[in-house]
């Protein structure tokens, strides 16, 4: 709907340049006489003035570029102190979390006969055997994980500043198979099943609001920092009480801050995932898409079932070496639609456009008036426009987008209007720069809005323009007066 409302605006717009060129062309309601044919021409000498005039009007137009770079250094400063902010919001509130867990951890040793020579005090050589032992530690991950995540979003504000955080609440339901020693190690002496712990990680512990339950095997268990392994850098732990051959259960309840996303990794050889939150505009992102999703304006619910096959890490290893157990992970980011500052940065982009318009109009109308514009004026009108981004970016950040820019727009359009109306003495033409100047902030924020078809309305709108002044200057090689040329 909004992208057909564009395009009527776009056609309304250049029906309206056409309609005026016609009106302006006839200003006494009759065309120019033509010219007697035993005179002199005076095409060459009227064509070359446009020509040069054109020229000049060309050149203003680019040179207000030079503003419009100012305004667009003015917008990124803002935006990078934007995001600034945000980092330090995300600092003290919670960092985008990854939960990857549980991890089942047994320490065992390793018991090894070691030959060595050995020469006696007489010089005599021999062969003696000795035990060498170490100790080692073995990882299970869970038989079947399943998740159950609910982000509730709020907005943090800090001065003119606010950034988008969420709680998460974690419920937590991990089962492993019964633990298998036999093929772990040729050398395995001994397990010390009763010094197995279970490791849960999350990748800023800072967050941490509560766990209000954590039971292993259905007792509960008291929670320590640290993971104890290499494999997650991040997290908490909890000693484990494990029997040889018998299957273990794992459940938890954690709440946790967080701002950004929030990503699971899939431990288990079997891991569903649910996660809900009131945030309606969610981006799905990692390595893995959800199998369903719903999303409304009253937020969004998905569901993952990912199997152990997908990632590259295995279900049991045994000691300290390197595993990325987060080369696959999978998530969402709660993503904010347009921010202020990009839309604002993207209205700077078609400055040029506007004022190139705008200089198109006053061209016209000072052929038709006779009456030509003095540069400074020109210049004045292009500062104006100018001046209309760094109003709506100090209007935004107080009263929000759509608010700051028809304020900030209808500031612009008066203003100009007034001046050219007052400059070339014809309150009409002052009405024309009005309906001009509202039909292009009109489009604009059409452009801003339609993400996905902002660059087809922008090229209808370019199109239109080459073919309104391939209209105006269809007759300019007749040598017809400038008037007429319409």
């Amino acid at each position: 709907m909004l992208l057909f409302v564009s395009l009527v605006f776009t056609v309304a717009l250049l029906a309206g340049l056409v309609v005026g060129i016609i009106l302006v062309r006839k200003p006494n309601g009759t065309r120019m006489p033509t010219p007697d044919s035993t005179l002199p021409s005076p095409a060459p000498r009227v064509l070359d003035a446009l020509t040069q005039r054109a020229l000049l009007i060309g050149l203003l137009a680019l040179l207000m570029l030079i503003p419009l770079v100012f305004v667009d250094g003015i917008v990124s400063e803002r935006a990078d102190r934007y995001r600034e902010v945000l980092g330090d919001i995300a600092r003290t509130w919670g960092q985008a979390q990854t939960l990857a867990g549980p991890v089942l951890v047994v320490p065992f040793t390793e018991a090894s006969v070691v030959e060595e020579a050995v020469v006696d005090d007489d010089g005599n050589a021999s062969t003696a055997r000795r035990t060498v032992r170490r100790q080692q530690v073995a990882h299970f991950l869970p038989n079947t994980l399943e998740l159950d995540v609910t982000l509730s979003d709020q907005i943090r504000e800090r001065g003119l500043f606010s950034a988008l955080v969420y709680d998460a609440d974690i419920a937590l339901e991990a089962s492993f198979h019964p633990v298998r020693v036999e093929s772990l190690s040729d050398t395995l002496e001994t397990f010390h099943w009763d010094r197995a712990w279970v490791a849960v990680g999350l990748s800023d512990t800072r967050a941490i609001n509560d766990v209000s339950g954590f039971s292993w095997n259905g007792e509960s268990r008291t929670l320590s920092p640290g993971t104890r392994t290499s494999a997650l850098p991040a997290g908490f732990h909890a000693p484990a009480k494990v029997a040889e051959d018998r299957a273990h259960t794992l459940e938890m309840q954690l709440s946790a801050k967080g701002s950004g996303s929030f990503h699971f990794a899939p431990f288990g050889k079997t891991t569903r995932v649910t996660l809900r939150s009131d945030w309606p505009h969610p981006s799905f992102q990692g390595s893995a898409l959800p199998n369903d999703h719903e999303i409304s304006d009253a937020g969004f619910t998905a569901d993952w079932s990912v199997p152990h096959l997908a990632r590259n890490y295995p279900q049991r290893w045994v000691g300290d070496r390197e595993q990325d157990l987060f080369e696959f992970t999978a998530g969402v980011s709660l993503f904010e639609t347009v921010s202020l500052y990009s839309q604002v940065t993207r209205s700077v982009k078609y400055g040029l456009l506007f004022i190139g318009l705008t200089y198109l109009t006053l061209l016209i109308f000072e052929i038709a008036l006779v009456r030509p514009l003095h540069p400074v004026q020109y210049v004045l009108v292009g500062v104006a426009l100018s001046v209309f981004f760094l109003m709506l970016l100090a209007l935004s950040e107080h009263l929000g987008f759509l608010p700051a820019y028809v304020s900030a727009a209808t500031v612009t359009i008066l203003m100009i209007a007034a001046y050219t109306g007052a400059v070339l003495r014809s309150a009409k033409r002052g009405v024309g720069i009005v309906v001009l100047l509202t039909g292009l902030y009109a489009i604009l924020y059409s452009l801003l809005q339609l993400e996905d078809y902002a660059l087809l309305l922008g090229i209808a709108l370019l199109v239109g323009v080459i073919a309104t002044l391939m209209l105006v200057t269809r007759n300019l090689h007749r040598g017809e007066p400038v008037e007429a040329a319409a």
